[in-house]
């Protein structure tokens, strides 16, 4: 008897090594998989406190803690099983999935570069609510079905970045990844959308000093949510085409990711000092120009599609 029960708890330690060396290992994995996903979280950052504009500032954290309660749910509920299932049955599915989000990237960039520069809007009109409650839950809904877009995406490339580990440390490292990027996210949006009422109370102060950062932090969150639009538009142009440049060179087509990293090279080797950065940045600006031109073609097809679509609406003034 004792034998057994010490052969047992041998087998139960083992078990929590193995899960311990597990943990660190997805631990250390995700880590590397969230790094790939940076460019999509600054996005995701970026285009979340749009959905409290125009709100009271009463209902911000409230709205944006439904928005993270429905992110998470779409990262651990939906995206986590289903990447572990494309992972277990359809690998080969992973890549061409992957480059279906970067394009997809690639095209939302390219049409806010064209809104940008006063070609067209492509956000719709905003439905009118009598209800304040109706507009809130719209408001949430919309939020989340954006950030089931960009999750996917995030979800998919960390999937990649450890398709070749065992499928628990596969899990493990999707739910670490999705868990502390929603955390991130959202704190950080919650942060920014409060940024101007913590400045309103500093400006308030009895301190000088307080009440001149006060005022700074209210005139300069303006600046800062274009800034943050701005980033998130490069970070969607970025990340899009660097994931169709790689995805490309996988299937065989080579010659574009050569060519950013034989330039990438170059430049740094040019450089007396911080050649590092310099090879990155380069790398970076050849997949964003990849973005753009793989963006600009998809958005002027989508545009010329409705074109086609709205001018038989036009000519019949029945569907008026």
């Amino acid at each position: 008897m004792p034998s057994g029960l010490a052969a047992l708890l041998d087998d139960v330690a083992s078990i929590a090594k193995l899960a311990a060396t597990s943990l660190d290992d997805a631990s250390a994995a995700a880590g590397k998989a969230g790094a790939k996903a940076a460019g999509v979280v600054v996005d995701d950052a970026a285009v979340t406190p749009r959905y409290v504009v125009g709100l009271s500032p009463a209902r911000e954290l409230p709205i944006i803690g439904k928005i993270a309660i429905g992110s998470l749910k779409n990262k651990l509920l939906i995206l986590l099983p289903a990447a572990l299932l494309l992972s277990a049955f359809a690998p080969w599915a992973i890549t061409p999935l992957l480059m279906l989000g970067g394009a997809y990237l690639a095209f939302e960039g390219a049409e806010k570069l064209i809104e940008a520069f006063g070609g067209g809007h492509h956000d719709a009109k905003e439905e009118a609510f009598d209800d304040l409650v109706a507009l809130e839950n719209a408001k949430v809904s919309g939020a989340i079905r954006t950030d089931l877009i960009l999750s996917a995406e995030i979800m998919a490339i960390a999937l990649n970045d450890v398709a070749d580990r065992p499928i628990l440390v596969q899990g493990m490292v999707l739910a670490i990844v999705g868990l502390a990027i929603t955390v991130g996210v959202y704190g950080v949006v919650g942060l920014i959308v409060k940024m101007d009422d913590i400045g309103l109370h500093m400006a308030k102060g009895s301190s000088a000093p307080l009440r001149g950062v006060g005022r700074g932090l209210v005139k300069g969150m303006p600046v800062v949510m274009s800034a943050i639009a701005t980033i998130g538009t490069a970070a969607m142009l970025w990340v899009g085409g660097g994931i169709l440049v790689h995805g490309a060179h996988t299937f065989g087509f080579v010659w574009p990711e050569e060519i950013i990293h034989d330039a990438a090279v170059a430049v740094a080797s040019a450089l007396p000092f911080g050649g590092p950065v310099a090879e990155w940045l380069v790398t970076a600006l050849g997949a964003g120009i990849v973005g753009v031109i793989v963006g600009g073609v998809l958005a002027v097809i989508v545009h010329q599609i409705g074109t086609m679509r709205r001018k038989p609406e036009a000519a019949d003034p029945s569907a008026h």
